[in-house]
């Protein structure tokens, strides 16, 4: 016997799994296609760091400073954005954002100093926020059992920022230094968002929560979860979104690479990250978030100290950050089938935003924290070392708190 909606065989005499509508694929692909765009957007200062810090005579702190804002953010931005979504549904949030981040990027194609440059760093992060109306719009589509692997897939739009990493210097210079980059992906954003308009559509039966955001807000921090969750995520996205964004600098100031071969690199990272996320909802559907959890930090920790007693860029080198890659990626997409697991259905796109805030300020402090350090005593390894000490601290509380406890018939993995 087999559901043919959604494939999957059933035994003789058990209930039928439940069907996944055609619909739901729609607006997965529709929301990772979202991701992906404003995430390019949220992206496009850091690949440009290098060039603003020659331009402008930054300091290290400075550059770090600048390609941080959007994240810092990208990342509180989350917090409204997913409670706005709970409230008037993704497909209002979806459009809307992508037509708010229209304005920054274009401002990019105008503004020169340092500080204005920060300005618009600041509205850039709207992009970054999309996540927390994304994850609320994928959830409600589809059942319990499918949700880490939906959330994993909505996940590979993330790679907005290898976009931006691999596109946005190249185009600078292929068409003679000029604005095009900036005009074509706020085009981008644009057709994007009349498409959201005609298409997005919230799943049947959507939730709407009865109260107003602060108290919502109250009762998303004091759901037991809601820490524990966005300590963890703060480490997984944390990594990413910090490698991500800082790599480009990373690997030209610490390995001298030319800016087209330090933003390959950068994007082949993000990448390979991207690519594991729906990896690790999907392994979380079969064996458990807490599993893939324990192996994703415990692999992370160790690249990191490997990589901080690399002298050079070699081939094991790139193997380290090829696994961190990986790792996080699985990590980030553990997180949130844990989250579909322990959050009522009302109160996703709340707690989604905690969680993605968290996540996101996980990746704001260590570019700073690299760039300091770098500044100081002209090498990273210390900054790599202190990845390690979150990894192994995550690793220890995953393993100690949640294996055995994050199964969908055991709701309170962190009640007590």
């Amino acid at each position: 016997m087999t559901d043919t909606k959604a494939g999957a065989p059933t035994k003789p005499g058990a209930p039928a799994a439940p069907g996944v509508p055609a619909a739901a694929w729609t607006n997965l692909a529709l929301a990772t296609v979202g991701i992906a765009v404003n995430f390019w957007a949220w992206g496009l200062i850091s690949p440009l760091g290098p060039t603003y810090k020659q331009q402008l005579g930054l300091s290290s702190f400075q550059q770090s400073f600048l390609v941080a804002v959007p994240v810092l953010v990208g990342s509180l931005g989350r917090i409204p954005v997913g409670a706005l979504t709970d409230k008037y549904g993704a497909r209002l949030m979806v459009p809307l954002l992508s037509f708010a981040t229209i304005l920054p990027v274009l401002a990019l194609s105008v503004v020169h100093s340092y500080w204005l440059l920060v300005v618009v760093g600041l509205f850039l992060g709207i992009g970054g926020s999309f996540f927390a109306a994304g994850v609320p719009y994928v959830n409600a589509w589809f059942p319990p059992e499918r949700r880490g692997m939906a959330i994993g897939v909505f996940g590979i739009g993330t790679g907005g920022t290898a976009i931006a990493a691999f596109f946005t210097a190249r185009f600078l210079r292929w068409y003679d230094n000029t604005n095009t980059m900036f005009y074509l992906v706020a085009a981008v954003l644009a057709v994007y968002g009349l498409v959201a308009v005609l298409v997005a559509r919230d799943a049947p039966g959507r939730s709407i929560p009865e109260h107003l955001f602060g108290k919502r807000f109250h009762d998303a921090l004091r759901h037991p979860a809601t820490l524990p969750m966005s300590l963890l995520y703060a480490v997984a996205f944390g990594a990413f979104v910090a490698m991500g964004v800082y790599l480009p600098t990373y690997l030209k100031e610490a390995y001298h690479l030319s800016q087209d071969g330090a933003s390959t690199r950068a994007a082949g990272f993000t990448l390979v990250a991207v690519l594991f996320r729906p990896l690790g909802g999907t392994l979380s559907d079969r064996i458990g978030p807490a599993k893939v959890l324990v192996a994703s930090f415990a692999t992370l920790g160790v690249m990191a100290v490997w990589q901080a007693f690399q002298p050079g860029l070699n081939p094991w080198s790139t193997i380290a950050f090829l696994v961190m890659a990986a790792s996080v990626g699985l990590a980030c997409g553990a997180v949130f089938a844990l989250v579909a697991i322990v959050t009522p259905k009302e109160k996703v796109g709340t707690v989604t935003g905690l969680v993605g805030a968290a996540g996101g300020l996980g990746g704001y402090f260590p570019p700073l924290v690299m760039g300091s350090v770098y500044g100081s005593t002209g090498s990273y390894a210390i900054g790599l070392m202190l990845l390690s000490d979150a990894a192994f601290a995550a690793l220890v509380y995953t393993a100690a708190r949640l294996l055995g406890r994050d199964r969908r018939d055991s709701p309170n993995a962190f009640g007590g």
